[in-house]
C-alpha cells in the first residue's frame, strides 16, 4: 500500500483554501504539510480539511507571518515545535504518526528567506537564516530508533540544476555558496536523503518556485527548487515516485510555490 506525502508553501492558507481543496481532491495525499499559513491557530480553516477527510491536524500559526500546519488522514499521535534561534517565529512542527506498523517523525519546516543582501554583517535577516541552518545541523534522521521525514520550504536551492542560472545566482540569496554548503551539511550531519533527487537525476533541472515578479512565469521559467522532501535512508529505500505539481503555479491567485509530492511503498 502506498503512502503519499505532500508539502506546499501556500502563502496564506485562508486566501488559498480553495486551491488547497482542489489539490487535495485531485492528488489525495495521506498527509499534507503547509508553510506560510499566515494565521493564528484559531483562524486556520480546519473545517475545510475535515470535510475532505483530513481530520487529524497540527497547527503552529502566527498572526500575518510564517506558520506551519500538518493535516493528515491518519492519526497524529503527538506533536511539538522547536523555536529555532529563539526568535519566537513559527517555523517548525514535528508530528509523530505510524507508518508500516512503526512510529515515524515528520518535520515540517519554513526556513527564513534571508532578505536580499547575502551579507550577515549588514543584513540581520540573512544572519538569522544562517544561524537557523546551523541549528538544523543537529537534527538527525533517526532519533532513538524512530526514522524521520523532513519536508518544507527550506528557501535554499542546493544544486546547480536547482536554479535557472547557477552563475547568475551565486550572489543571490537562496543559492549563495554559504547557504548551499550549509544545507548540504545539514543533510550530511543528519544522515538525510534528498528523496526528490533520489527519484530525479542530479543533473535534471527542477524547480518548485517561480517569482511573482515575472510577467509570464512559464515563459521566462526562471525558477528555483526551494521546496524539499528528505527522509531517513530506511524510508528512502521504499520511495516509488516524486511529483512536482507545476500546474498549480498557473492557477488563479496561485502561490509562488507548488506542491511537491513523494510516494513510498511501505504498507
Amino acid at each position: 500500500m502506498a503512502f503519499k506525502l505532500a508539502t506546499w508553501n501556500i502563502n496564506s492558507v485562508r486566501l488559498r483554501a480553495g486551491l488547497v481543496e482542489d489539490f487535495l481532491n485531485s492528488h489525495q495525499p495521506d498527509i499534507l504539510c503547509l508553510q506560510e499559513i499566515k494565521c493564528m491557530n484559531d483562524q486556520f480553516p480546519a473545517k475545510v480539511f475535515r470535510k475532505l477527510g483530513y481530520e487529524h491536524q497540527a497547527v503552529h500559526g502566527q498572526k500575518g507571518y510564517h506558520g506551519v500546519a500538518t493535516v493528515s488522514k491518519r492519526p497524529i499521535h503527538e506533536y511539538h515545535s522547536t523555536d529555532y534561534c529563539l526568535m519566537g517565529d513559527t517555523r517548525h512542527l514535528c508530528t509523530r504518526f505510524e507508518l508500516g506498523g512503526r512510529p515515524v517523525d515528520l518535520h515540517n519546516f519554513y526556513v527564513p528567506a534571508g532578505g536580499d543582501e547575502p551579507d550577515p554583517a549588514i543584513n540581520p535577516k540573512f544572519d538569522h537564516k544562517l544561524k537557523f541552518i546551523e541549528e538544523m545541523k543537529g537534527l538527525k534522521s533517526n532519533r532513538d530508533g524512530v526514522p524521520g521525514l523532513l519536508v518544507g520550504d527550506l528557501n535554499i536551492a542546493p544544486l546547480e540544476s536547482d536554479v535557472w542560472s547557477h552563475k547568475q545566482l551565486l550572489k543571490i540569496v537562496s543559492h549563495t555558496p554559504v547557504e548551499t554548503d550549509g544545507l548540504k551539511d545539514v543533510m550530511a550531519k543528519g544522515e538525510w536523503v534528498d528523496v526528490v533527487r533520489r527519484h530525479f537525476p542530479e543533473d535534471q533541472v527542477l524547480y518548485s518556485w517561480w517569482s511573482y515578479r515575472a510577467k509570464d512565469w512559464k515563459a521566462s521559467n526562471r525558477g528555483r527548487r526551494l521546496d524539499h522532501v528528505w527522509s531517513h535512508a530506511e524510508l528512502a529505500d521504499h520511495l516509488s515516485n516524486v511529483e512536482i505539481f507545476e500546474d498549480a503555479r498557473g492557477w488563479e491567485k496561485a502561490s509562488d510555490h507548488v506542491p511537491v509530492i513523494a510516494t513510498f511503498d511501505l504498507e
